[in-house]
């Protein structure tokens, strides 16, 4: 007999040496029930499919374990899935209006949506949420229309789906989005005290601070090690047109300041763009932040975000340790995320 979910993620935190949680358990229990009503095949489920809610939404604090969770459990499905971040589907959903202008708004949803259930019926957002307008305004529709194709979709959120563009511009017209997601998916809160990637083994062995001649000479030797035999170039980056160029490139082997890469009118694209080609990256010099550098601070988010998501290493010299660092009033919760993520993303554990 098969095993069940909960058993095969048992074995999985045991086969890495993880804490297993009973909320964990609970919140894998609710996934096999979702799992069991638009997946497996029956006489009871194919008459009442339709009716099945075709999503999940999982939100939580930060380090929780939310991607971990979805993760475990998206690599366990065979069906034709799709993982990417958030950013980087509505880049590619814009793309494609762009492409397809003279057709008319509906023609192009429904072209868009035809297309992507052509290629997948699961689809998975990590780390969700909408702070861009123009987003906010076609979500309701695009979502309406992919959840009827019988497109499943699997999401985490750090914001329980109320709470979503909360304080945006034109927040009333999103608030069809809401309605959609609560009647069309299963939404769960798994809360767990403890912060998983700051835990003794994700202690950061590549976080240098303060911003210092200590903290420059190490990082320094840090990069002389990792880039040692690697050839350096220069690389250019074509974005629709615009030049990102790389000036420190080693095979892979990249680094910046965070001014070059947050100081500039540069977003998801670029830094998508930057993460493809990158095995390491390297960034100096993390400032403090508030509401004088928000938008700085809102691109590094992203930019973490997406490193984080591509699963890219990184080390970094900053003004503070890590528990430390300020963040602007605006963008104090998502920054929550951000510093739990480059507590695991320059750890030793988290390596090349």
């Amino acid at each position: 007999m098969p095993k069940t979910l909960e058993e095969k993620f048992k074995s999985f935190c045991n086969s890495k040496n993880l804490e297993i949680n009973q909320n964990q358990i609970t919140t894998i229990k609710i996934l096999e029930n979702f799992y069991d009503k638009n997946f497996r095949s029956s006489i009871f489920n194919f008459f009442k499919k339709k009716y099945h809610k075709k999503g999940f939404y999982l939100h939580g604090g930060v380090g929780v374990g939310k991607t971990m969770i979805l993760d475990f459990f998206y690599d366990l499905i065979s069906e034709k899935k799709l993982r990417l971040h958030f950013n980087e589907f509505m880049l590619n959903f814009h793309d494609f209006v762009h492409e397809n202008k003279n057709k008319g708004d509906e023609n192009i949803l429904n072209l868009f949506v035809k297309n992507l259930k052509s290629k997948v019926s699961l689809i998975y957002f990590d780390e969700f949420q909408v702070t861009n307008i123009v987003d906010a305004m076609i979500l309701g529709k695009l979502f309406d229309k992919i959840f009827n194709e019988n497109i499943k979709i699997i999401i985490t959120s750090n914001i329980m789906i109320s709470e979503l563009y909360k304080d945006g511009l034109q927040r009333d017209q999103f608030k069809p989005f809401i309605e959609i997601m609560k009647i069309k998916t299963v939404e769960h809160e798994l809360v767990i005290e403890d912060d998983y990637r700051k835990s003794k083994e994700n202690q950061n062995g590549r976080y240098f601070f303060p911003l210092n001649q200590e903290s420059n000479f190490k990082i320094n030797k840090f990069f002389r090690i990792i880039s040692k035999d690697r050839k350096k170039t220069i690389q250019s980056l074509d974005i629709k047109g615009r030049e990102f160029l790389i000036k420190e490139f080693y095979e892979g082997v990249v680094r910046f300041t965070f001014n070059e890469l947050c100081d500039k009118n540069l977003g998801a694209e670029d830094y998508l763009g930057l993460v493809s080609i990158s095995k390491f990256i390297v960034i100096d010099k993390i400032p403090m932040f508030d509401d004088i550098n928000s938008n700085q601070q809102h691109r590094f988010i992203t930019l973490i975000d997406i490193v984080y998501d591509k699963k890219v290493p990184i080390a970094v010299t900053a003004e503070k340790n890590l528990d430390e660092l300020t963040s602007s009033k605006s963008l104090k919760e998502p920054f929550k995320r951000t510093i739990s993520r480059l507590y695991e993303l320059t750890s030793s554990n988290f390596n090349l």
